[in-house]
């Protein structure tokens, strides 16, 4: 997709490499903090690679949105100003949360609504 944000070529050609056949990237970001490497957006699933597992190993996530239960937006202060004065996110799939942390609120809004969009 032409008009696909991404923060790293690299990250968004693993995601373009997986695509089904149609499916349309919207955003791949990269994350911060530990366990999530980025995140990407398509027009039909929310795709995590997870960099949790022992051994140096990692996992590219797929998730429906349909499968996606909510999306929260994560904080460490109290609400006393923006709604997204935060860079991170949390995707709540069944019991399973996915907490992804951005670099800079902007791209956590972004995720949110997109996935908020999907999911409403």
């Amino acid at each position: 997709m032409a008009n696909a944000t991404y923060d790293r070529k690299e990250q968004y050609n693993q995601i373009s490499s997986g695509l089904l056949q149609g499916e349309q990237i919207i955003a791949v970001y990269d994350a911060i903090g530990t366990g999530t490497g980025f995140i990407g957006l398509t027009d039909r699933r929310v795709i995590i690679q997870d960099r949790s597992f022992v051994g140096k190993k990692f996992a590219i996530t797929s998730i429906p949105y349909s499968k996606i239960t909510s999306v929260s937006v994560v904080s460490n202060k109290s609400w006393g100003g923006q709604f997204f004065s935060t860079g991170a996110i949390a995707i709540h799939v069944g019991t399973h949360t996915y907490e992804v942390e951005f670099r800079g609120s902007d791209k956590a809004h972004h995720v949110h609504n997109v996935i908020l969009h999907y999911i409403s």
